[in-house]
C-alpha cells in the first residue's frame, strides 16, 4: 500500500491557464459572430507578428520560457511525490499514515529522559531526529534517543527501516 500525494499545484496553474486561453478564444470567437467591435484588434497583432523575424529576440525568449515551463511541469508529473502512507511489514498489505508515524516516533524520542523537546524529519530512507535537553551534560542523551526511536521503529514495523539521525541541541 503506498499512496502518494497528488500534484495539486502543477495541475491547477495548468488548469487556470488553459481555462483562460479557453475563454478568451470563446470571447473573441462570440464578439466576432455577433459583428461586434473585438477586445483585441486582430489586424494590429497580426501585423506585428508578420513583421516579428524568427531571428529576433522576442520569439527566442518567448520559446526559451514556455520551453523551461514545460520541463518543469514534465518533471513534477515523473518524479514520484511523498508518500502519505508508510507501508508496513507483514502478510497483509497496511500503511500508517506519515503524519501519525513521525508522531508516534516523536512520542519515543521525548519519553527519553533529560529530553525537553523533539522533532522528527523523514525524508526518504532518513529519519532525522532533533531533540532539546537542558542538561549541561550531553553525552550518553543521543544513543538513548536512537535507541528509544530504533526500539519505536522494531514495534510499528516498516517495510523499509529508515537510518536514524539523533542532533542534540541544548537549551539553556
Amino acid at each position: 500500500m503506498k499512496r502518494r500525494t497528488r500534484r495539486r499545484l502543477p495541475a491547477t496553474v495548468t488548469a487556470v491557464v488553459l481555462l483562460a486561453a479557453c475563454a478568451a478564444v470563446a470571447v473573441f470567437a462570440i464578439q466576432m459572430i455577433l459583428g461586434r467591435t473585438p477586445v483585441v484588434d486582430f489586424p494590429a497583432v497580426a501585423g506585428t507578428l508578420h513583421a516579428t523575424r524568427w531571428s529576433d529576440l522576442a520569439p527566442a525568449v518567448i520559446a526559451a520560457v514556455i520551453a523551461v515551463l514545460g520541463l518543469v511541469l514534465l518533471v513534477l508529473a515523473i518524479l514520484p511525490g511523498k508518500l502519505r502512507v508508510i507501508p508496513l511489514d507483514g502478510p497483509v498489505p497496511s500503511g500508517a499514515a506519515r503524519h501519525s508515524y513521525r508522531g508516534m516516533l516523536r512520542t519515543a524520542a521525548s519519553t527519553v529522559d533529560g529530553v525537553a523537546g523533539a522533532s522528527v524529519r523523514l525524508r526518504g530512507k532518513r529519519l532525522l531526529v532533533k531533540v532539546s535537553t537542558r542538561r549541561t551534560e550531553t553525552a550518553g542523551l543521543a544513543d538513548a534517543v536512537r535507541a528509544a526511536v530504533g526500539e519505536r521503529l522494531d514495534r510499528i514495523g516498516p517495510a523499509m527501516r529508515p537510518t536514524v539521525r539523533v542532533r542534540v541541541r541544548r537549551t539553556r
